[in-house]
C-alpha cells in the first residue's frame, strides 16, 4: 500500500461525516443567507474537518495503541494497523497544524472550537492525559465531534450557538463514542485497557447510551419540538439492539449511515427555514 493508500485508511473514511457533517450543519444554522455557506470560512472548514482532521485524530490514536490494536480484529481489514512507520507522526503533525491557515478567515469565537478539538483529540489518545483509558472521561472527551459544526456557526453568526445545542450535541457523542466502544469491549479487556465500556460492561453500556441519547433528545426538544423528535431515533435504536439477537458489531456498522441520514434532515431542515424563514 502506498502511503496516500495508508493514510487514507488511517483516516476511517467511512467516518468522514462524523467531523465534516457537523460543519455542514452548524453553518446552516449559522448563516443568515444562502450565500454563506459558500463562504471562504465554512469551506474550508469542511476541506480540513473531511480529511486532514481525520489524519490528525486517528492517526495519532494508532501511534498510541499499537500494542492495543494487535489484538483487535478490526485492525484486520476495515482499518489500518500502525506498526511504526515513520511517515505517520509527520502526517499528524502536519495536519494539527494546518488550521493555523484559517486564522484569516475565522472571529475569535471559533478559535475555542478549533483548540477545543485540537486538544482533547491529542489528549484523547496521547499520554500523559489519555482520556481513552480513564472510565467516563473517555466519553466525555468525545465532544470534540461537536467542535466543528460549533466553529462553522460562530464563523457564520458572529456569536456562540445556544447553550441547549451544545448540551443535546455533547450528550450525543458521549452517546455515540460510548456505543462504538461496545465491541471493542473484549479486546480492550484483554489489552488491560479500562474504558466506560469495559466498567459497565455490555448491558450497562446500553443503559448508559441510551441515558445520553434520550438527555441529547430532551435538550434539543426545548429548542424545537421536531429536533427532539428526531433525536428520539438515537435511544429507540439502542433499545432495540440491546433487546434483539442482532451482534453489536454488526450493528455499530450501520450508525455511518443512519447518522448521514439523521444529520441530512436535521441539515434540511435548517436549510429550509433559511430559505423560507
Amino acid at each position: 500500500m502506498s502511503r496516500a493508500g495508508y493514510l487514507l485508511k488511517l483516516s476511517r473514511p467511512r467516518f468522514w461525516m462524523y467531523l465534516a457533517g457537523p460543519v455542514l450543519v452548524g453553518a446552516t444554522f449559522g448563516a443568515e443567507r444562502l450565500g454563506d455557506l459558500l463562504s471562504p470560512s465554512v469551506v474550508a472548514l469542511f476541506a480540513y474537518f473531511l480529511l486532514p482532521a481525520n489524519v490528525f485524530l486517528y492517526g495519532i490514536n494508532d501511534v498510541y495503541d499499537r500494542e492495543i490494536d494487535a489484538e483487535n480484529p478490526k485492525k484486520e481489514a476495515r482499518e489500518a494497523r500502525f506498526e511504526g512507520q515513520r511517515f505517520v507522526p509527520v502526517a499528524v503533525t502536519a495536519c494539527a497544524l494546518a488550521p493555523l491557515a484559517f486564522f484569516p478567515l475565522l472571529p475569535p469565537g471559533a478559535w475555542l472550537w478549533l483548540a477545543t478539538f485540537l486538544i482533547l483529540g491529542a489528549a484523547y489518545s496521547a499520554p500523559p492525559a489519555r482520556f481513552k483509558t480513564t472510565p467516563l472521561l473517555d466519553s466525555v472527551s468525545n465532544g470534540l465531534y461537536f467542535a466543528p459544526g460549533a466553529a462553522a456557526y460562530v464563523a457564520l453568526a458572529g456569536s456562540q450557538p445556544p447553550a441547549l445545542a451544545v448540551v443535546g450535541a455533547w450528550l450525543w457523542t458521549m452517546g455515540m463514542h460510548t456505543f462504538s466502544a461496545i465491541p471493542d469491549i473484549e479486546p480492550d479487556r484483554a489489552a488491560g485497557v479500562r474504558t466506560t465500556a469495559t466498567v459497565l460492561g455490555e448491558r450497562r453500556t446500553y443503559a448508559y447510551c441510551l441515558a445520553c441519547w434520550a438527555l441529547a433528545a430532551l435538550s434539543f426538544g426545548a429548542l424545537d419540538v421536531r429536533l427532539g423528535a428526531l433525536f428520539l431515533v438515537y435511544p429507540a435504536l439502542v433499545a432495540a439492539i440491546a433487546t434483539a439477537t442482532v451482534d453489536v458489531s454488526r450493528a455499530y456498522w450501520w450508525f455511518p449511515a443512519i447518522n448521514t441520514v439523521v444529520g441530512t434532515i436535521f441539515t434540511m431542515g435548517g436549510l429550509w427555514t433559511l430559505v423560507y424563514g
